[in-house]
């Protein structure tokens, strides 16, 4: 009996492990790829909990849209260490290789033994094709991006520019300018140059800057519309007259991008749900996963009517370490639904909304504001760590003469962050960091066919089958060669000379001249222009460069022009 047993345990197994991942998928012609960033599954369970909380139905057998579409746990971590970074995480996700920390959709340098997969060492640095730049030139595949933070941050980045370092934003919101992107709605008016939006305009793109009512009427195919400038504002702090929410944006790129023939990929990114859990906000968190998961109710609805569409819902790594529960709780398991989430459901504003809010309001409105948009009656600890806070603005005592009680466990050297430990105060949350945590995250997964991941998979394997969904499996590095070779072995025995600037963001150019009949071309790094013979030309990819090992990523056919 128990070689019966252990028999049929390990068939089992092996069923689950092929179970995993489908072996044959059958292509589609639309990807939907949503990123809820930051999210660990305990923020996840909490919005669900409040959203039954409001709804008074605890008995619903779906609560969150995309309930009953999970499917698995993915291991989300980068080339090198297990705790994963926004940047190569996604970047993952795009490409299928690991990468370091910062590193956007670029090949990890060789760590040794730190490497949790293989590296070649030969590619350190040089850029990786995404999913989205194949599908566009191999397949003639629609773009678009729809997200909460500016548009250069990580995750957009991932999906369309290419360096080692993510926080040099302006020269990866140029890459994606010239990267062929057909719809791009989401923060970051600060980083569209003047430059930038003349070449998108140009190329038949309408831009809309902080203007809804212009992206509402907009009939166009081709559209970038931005609010803010940097991110756009939390879901419940949010103006609706004046920006969108994350739904909206996700249904007017579905209804643009649906229009090509060939098919589309669309970003969706949560950005915020992250950005609230390193602030640690307990009135930003559920709310915003809540507002990506109206998102998804929009992918989902579409894919469902389509029948040609798979719609991927994934965090791209944990973070804060929260949890519904912590230490000082006290008789956790008699604490009623009522008495959990009652504070929770009365926050009307994040603590970067209720900072803005009390610093334009006079003083004497502290109190009523706390007790209107928070549901709290500060206390005279609460009250006073508020007054002597160097941000606060309508503070009666002067900067100078301000002192904080930094034993309060409610301290913090910033105003947001007090309020910040305030709500949290009142709620049933904890935190243990306000950085990244390595757990594994959740997967769900729309597919016409009903073939998707199931139980354990990992980011790359994710990766693989994103690849299969438009036949490109095993076949993006060979892709990855021809568009970003190096320069040096694409004009191979011809002159070639780099220019450098010391001035703020203007990007080398590389010129290359063809000794035997005297042509020449230049190029300038990421942008997809060259000149050659006094004309400009536009290429299907960007160029990138590393100063790094002092290298151009081009074309592997580029020099076909100086022949």
């Amino acid at each position: 009996m128990k070689r019966v047993f252990t028999f049929v345990f390990a068939l089992t197994l092996i069923a689950s492990a092929s179970a995993s991942q489908p072996e044959k998928v059958k292509p589609v012609k639309n990807i939907i790829l949503m990123v809820t960033d930051g999210t660990s599954i305990s923020a996840v369970s909490t919005a669900r909990w409040l959203k039954v909380y409001r709804t008074g139905d605890a008995t619903a057998p779906v609560t969150l849209n995309i309930d009953p579409w999970l499917c698995g746990y993915v291991r989300t971590c980068n080339s090198d260490a297990p705790i994963g970074d926004s940047a190569p995480t996604t970047s993952c996700y795009v490409t299928g290789h690991l990468s370091r920390a910062g590193y956007v959709s670029t090949y990890p340098p060789y760590k040794g033994k730190d490497n949790i997969e293989p590296v070649d060492s030969t590619r350190a640095y040089a850029p990786m094709a995404s999913i989205l730049e194949a599908g566009r030139q191999l397949q003639g595949k629609a773009l678009g991006m729809v997200f909460t933070c500016q548009y250069p941050h990580a995750t957009p980045a991932d999906c369309s520019a290419h360096y080692y370092n993510r926080g040099a934003e302006q020269l990866i919101a140029d890459q994606i300018v010239h990267n062929g992107f057909d719809v791009v709605i989401g923060g970051g008016n600060y980083y569209l140059t003047s430059e930038s939006e003349s070449y998108l305009r140009t190329n038949g793109t309408k831009v809309y800057r902080n203007d809804i009512s212009g992206m509402r009427s907009d009939r166009s195919n081709k559209m970038w519309a931005l609010y803010g400038d940097v991110d756009m504002d939390y879901d419940i702090d949010r103006n609706p007259e004046e920006q969108p929410s994350l739904a909206e944006m996700t249904k007017t790129a579905i209804g643009k991008l649906s229009k090509d023939k060939d098919g589309f990929f669309l970003l969706v990114e949560g950005s915020k749900v992250d950005w609230a859990a390193h602030a640690n906000d307990p009135a930003a968190l559920p709310n915003e996963f809540l507002a990506f998961d109206e998102a998804c109710g929009v992918a989902l609805d579409f894919a469902q009517r389509d029948g040609n569409t798979v719609v991927i819902v994934v965090a791209d790594h944990g973070n804060s370490g929260f949890s519904l529960g912590r230490r000082d709780l006290g008789d956790y398991g008699h604490k009623s639904l009522e008495t959990l989430f009652s504070q929770v459901n009365k926050f009307k504003r994040t603590a970067d909304g209720m900072e803005m809010l009390i610093n334009t309001q006079p003083f004497d409105s502290l109190r009523s504001l706390f007790k209107t948009y928070e549901g709290i009656d500060l206390t005279p600890d609460e009250f006073n760590l508020i007054v002597n806070c160097k941000d606060y603005k309508q503070s009666p005592i002067p900067v100078e003469m301000r002192k904080s009680d930094k034993t309060s466990p409610l301290y913090s050297s910033y105003l947001s962050g007090i309020i910040t430990k305030i709500l949290t105060k009142y709620t049933p949350f904890g935190w243990t960091t306000g950085g990244h945590t390595g757990e594994d995250v959740f997967l769900a997964v729309y597919n016409p066919n009903n073939q998707r991941p199931l139980g354990y998979t990992t980011n790359i394997q994710l990766a693989h089958y994103i690849q299969k969904l438009w036949g490109m499996n095993g076949k993006m590095d060979s892709f990855t060669d021809q568009i970003f070779a190096r320069h040096k072995e694409v004009f191979a025995g011809f002159n070639m000379d780099i220019k450098k600037s010391e001035k703020e963001n203007v990007w080398p150019v590389l010129t290359v001249t063809n000794p035997a009949n005297g042509k020449s071309l230049t190029a300038k790094a990421f942008s997809n222009i060259i000149e050659v013979g006094g004309k400009q030309i536009q290429l299907p990819s960007v160029i990138t460069y590393v100063d790094r090992n002092d290298m151009f990523y081009l074309p592997k056919d580029l020099n076909k022009y100086l022949k």
